[in-house]
């Protein structure tokens, strides 16, 4: 098992549940993610470039889902939050029943579309 599985299963509940089901849906909405374990956290890439992550704050307790090119999305944006970053944008759940699989998919699909975009600041 490579360590961004790893940080997956090992993850306390409620967490483990909200990261596997993001996990199905990023890996059935973008066909060309590849999961990689980088910064200490589950990182998808595409074509060897960051994509989005998945983060679990036990000490705030939600899961981040981060967008590393963030300042290029065009949807839902109420929905996402910068956290005072200046460039990645990020799904927040506080539980499994939050996640909207329409706005998720949405975003996910915004997101590949403007994965060659530079950053904007």
């Amino acid at each position: 098992m490579n360590p961004a599985e790893n940080y997956i299963l090992n993850q306390p509940e409620p967490y483990r549940s909200m990261v596997l089901h993001l996990q199905v849906i990023i890996e059935n909405t973008i066909s060309e993610v590849d999961l990689k374990y980088k910064y200490r956290i589950p990182f998808y890439y595409i074509y060897n470039r960051p994509f989005c992550y998945m983060n679990v704050s036990k000490k705030e307790q939600f899961v981040d889902l981060g967008f590393w090119n963030g300042s290029n999305l065009t949807v839902h944006l109420e929905n996402l939050t910068t956290a005072n970053r200046k460039v990645i944008k990020s799904l927040r759940y506080l539980s499994l029943d939050e996640i909207d699989e329409t706005i998720l998919i949405n975003v996910l699909k915004d997101a590949y579309s403007v994965k060659d975009k530079m950053f904007n600041h």
